[in-house]
């Protein structure tokens, strides 16, 4: 059972990716690059460089 907020939060992210991902695949649809581990900040990041390019 979850007995911390963490890991509550981990289960719920958890559990929306893979949501989001069936989804996906009900639609016939297939994300166009595999998930990624990024940070918000880094993602954010990211987006930045390319828009600066």
């Amino acid at each position: 059972m979850l007995k911390t907020i963490e890991q509550k939060k981990i289960y719920i992210q958890a559990t929306r990716l893979q949501n989001y991902r069936a989804s996906l695949k009900l639609e016939g649809l297939s994300p166009a690059t595999p998930p990624s581990n990024l940070s918000k900040d880094q993602i954010i990041q990211k987006y930045k460089k390319l828009s600066e390019s």
